[in-house]
């Protein structure tokens, strides 16, 4: 039985809880949180997206406010780490060293610097840290990517991302706002869509980024083209400048040679196979969703069971080196190389 910890329990540490309580081999016998009214506050809604564990039973869970603390007593295997971005390489470190295994949520770090500290952590105590790129995980996609790189329908002729919601305001001290500790909206939700994209068809040759800022100054908005060649044409679109009535919403258009895949999470059925010949159909697709998906592949791994390489540390920080690439073409308004 696994015995797992999670290091920060706002709404995303509360999504993780979900999805290790529902697992036979594992238990959270730990939670970590500065927040000292923590156990209340799982009480209130938060977060963009269902899911997320609420009216949490504390029974034979430790609350610490001390992560040191927590890893020397709880005699952990594990942990989910769901702190803030700037926490990430740190908290890591920590774990790591301490031979305990980590599961870091996207972005890996604010920086390409930071997320190299964590590749060469995780090498050093030959310990297994996956960070939570869960879209690689999410059915759809997981089926969207498997329908590209069978070839049945082609190459990939353009590709177009969208990822849209208000403001996350909903943490204690509403750190999201704060682009130095979460890296703004790039690096904290367009950095979604730029995996995907790196995920499905490599690392682009260079980006091309345009970007809205709002009345602080913060980027608020952004649109970038992903350049693989002169005949394929690669977009994402993310932003947190909606109206809190809008919701969220998340899509792809995947345009094949013989074929168009559909993904619209506001419309039902939620993916479609448009193909050149014959009738439009909705593939099936996995059960569950990306999150309880990327906490069995790394539940799996810690146990040395074999497991696909669906994400690597150096394709997660090549993610982030992508996305730094997206906001100096934004600052310098001209196409960057990612080199």
């Amino acid at each position: 039985m696994l015995k797992v910890g999670i290091v920060g329990f706002g709404f995303m540490g509360r999504m993780h809880f979900r999805c290790w309580k529902a697992r036979e081999d594992a238990r959270v016998v730990a939670v970590c949180d500065a927040n000292p009214n923590i156990k209340e506050d799982t009480h209130r809604a938060v977060g963009n997206i269902d899911g997320a564990a609420g009216d949490i039973d504390f029974a034979g869970i430790e609350v610490f406010a001390d992560f040191d603390r927590m890893i020397a007593k709880a005699g952990l295997d594990a942990i989910s780490l769901t702190l803030p971005t700037y926490l990430h390489a740190e908290f890591s470190e920590r774990a790591l060293s301490r031979g305990v295994h980590v599961l870091c949520e996207k972005p890996m770090a604010l920086t390409v610097g930071d997320c190299d500290r964590m590749i060469a952590a995780a090498r050093k105590s030959g310990k297994v840290l996956q960070i939570g790129h869960c879209l690689r995980f999410w059915p759809e996609y997981v089926k969207a990517k498997e329908l590209v790189d069978s070839g049945k329908y082609g190459k990939v002729v353009a590709a177009m991302f969208q990822r849209l919601g208000s403001p996350p305001g909903w943490s204690l001290d509403n750190w999201f706002a704060d682009e130095q500790r979460s890296g703004g909206v790039a690096l904290d939700l367009h950095i979604h869509d730029t995996d995907y994209v790196q995920y499905l068809l490599g690392i682009p040759k260079a980006v091309c980024a345009h970007g809205a800022v709002g009345p602080r100054g913060q980027l608020l908005h952004i649109v970038t083209q992903y350049v693989y060649g002169d005949d394929q044409v690669v977009t994402a679109e993310g932003g947190w400048g909606m109206m809190p009535g809008f919701g969220f919403e998340m899509s792809f258009n995947l345009i094949l040679e013989k074929a168009t895949i559909v993904y619209d999470v506001t419309r039902q059925p939620a993916l479609r196979v448009c193909p050149a010949q014959g009738e439009v159909f909705t593939p099936q697709v996995l059960p569950q969703d990306g999150y309880v998906r990327q906490v069995e592949h790394f539940a799996k791994a810690i146990q040395g069971q074999a497991v696909p390489p669906v994400i690597t540390l150096e394709q997660s920080r090549d993610s982030v080196k992508i996305v730094e690439a997206e906001k100096e073409s934004i600052r310098t308004r001209e196409r960057v190389a990612i080199r």
